[in-house]
């Protein structure tokens, strides 16, 4: 395996489990990063390349693409992983201040970055492909993270937008996950319930992204698709 893949917001859980999975498998893996923090010493040490970037607005977006450019001239793949997850405000103003910062990670970066990426990874001899991780939430709606869920229903459907844009060349996929890991401060109530909301009942960790990620890397016959991982929420 080789190539370079360029992973949006790496510097924890999902992002950097799988960045390092991917470099420990021979890929080059460039990953932005917006805060500081240990993970990233790991990353380095590891080989991965690290660029700062702000998407939260759009001077941000296009810096990050001035620098990506400036770096990296071929690309393998893209995966959009960077992500916020703002509970609805009450209070308007803060509301609509959160409702952009998402707009703009969640949609706009995308939207550029895969725009600016395309000639790089039309440059890699070999497979090509984006992937967009969204969320399962998505097809149901959030009573509490409304501005979320419409923020990431849109990048959803920019994966159909751009698996038509980029076919036959590069393949265009998302991954609508559920619940993967939880966070330290996460307290037993919290997770017994959230475990209780699939079938399967687990919390199945960051290796089942990292392999539907591998999944679309080596399939040549999937673009345009949004794969759950929800471990059967649908039917609870």
């Amino acid at each position: 395996m080789s190539g370079t893949v360029l992973i949006t917001g790496g510097g924890q859980r999902i992002g950097f489990f799988t960045a390092l999975g991917l470099q420990a498998m021979g890929y080059q893996v460039v990953v932005s990063y917006r805060t500081p923090r240990p993970e990233l010493d790991v990353l380095q040490e590891a080989g991965v390349r690290l660029i700062p970037a702000d998407f939260s607005s759009l001077s941000g977006i296009e810096d990050f693409v001035l620098r990506l450019t400036a770096e990296v001239t071929v690309l393998r793949a893209v995966i959009h992983n960077a992500s916020m997850w703002y509970p609805d405000h009450q209070v308007d103003e803060l509301a609509a201040e959160h409702f952009q910062q998402m707009f703009n990670l969640h949609m706009l970066a995308p939207y550029l970055i895969n725009r600016a990426c395309q000639p790089l990874l039309m440059s890699h001899d070999g497979a090509r492909d984006i992937i967009h991780m969204t969320d399962w939430v998505v097809n149901r709606g959030s009573d509490k993270h409304a501005a979320y869920a419409a923020t990431k229903a849109g990048l959803e459907n920019q994966t159909l937008s751009f698996a038509r844009l980029f076919a036959p060349a590069i393949k265009v996929n998302a991954i609508a996950p559920a619940l993967i890991c939880f966070n330290e401060d996460d307290d037993e109530a919290y997770r017994l319930q959230a475990v209780k909301k699939s079938l399967l009942e687990i919390v199945p960790g960051e290796q089942v992204v990292l392999d539907t990620i591998l999944y679309l890397f080596n399939s040549p016959y999937v673009t345009g698709a949004s794969l759950p991982l929800h471990g059967g929420r649908h039917l609870k």
